[in-house]
């Protein structure tokens, strides 16, 4: 039984309309995800990282939420569901902790800067 030229014609116009708005998807969800980490290092090399516990204080004594507090090597991880908490947080935790600690931003990547990055990163180049 063979299709007509309108029957195959409808089926590829569906075909890229459900690929399309696969594509939309994928990219509204790269761009939704917001979340925004602070780093909290210390300047003397050995010297311990602030307790999270204070950490928590500090932040819940100015309003600030966050997701998680996570010691991770010789740093200190916070992670927040968007940039203007980690700005307000930083800007807390810098008055509030005593000298010799840095306070940084670290941008999380996407899953789409993930893949960017496995793909430009690949040994295995086409062409």
């Amino acid at each position: 039984m063979a299709l007509s030229p309108v029957a195959l014609r409808r089926t590829a116009c569906a075909m890229v309309a459900l690929l399309t708005l696969c594509l939309l998807i994928m990219v509204w969800q790269a761009v939704q995800q917001k979340e925004s980490t602070l780093a909290i290092r210390s300047l003397n090399q050995g010297a311990s990282v602030p307790d999270g516990f204070s950490i928590l204080h500090h932040l819940d004594a100015h309003g600030i939420h966050f997701k998680s507090i996570t010691p991770q090597d010789d740093v200190l991880l916070i992670k927040f569901d968007s940039r203007s908490q980690s700005a307000a947080a930083k800007e807390v935790l810098d008055r509030s902790l005593p000298r010799g600690y840095i306070i940084a931003q670290q941008d999380d990547e996407s899953q789409a800067g993930i893949w960017l990055n496995r793909l430009r990163d690949s040994s295995h180049r086409l062409g």
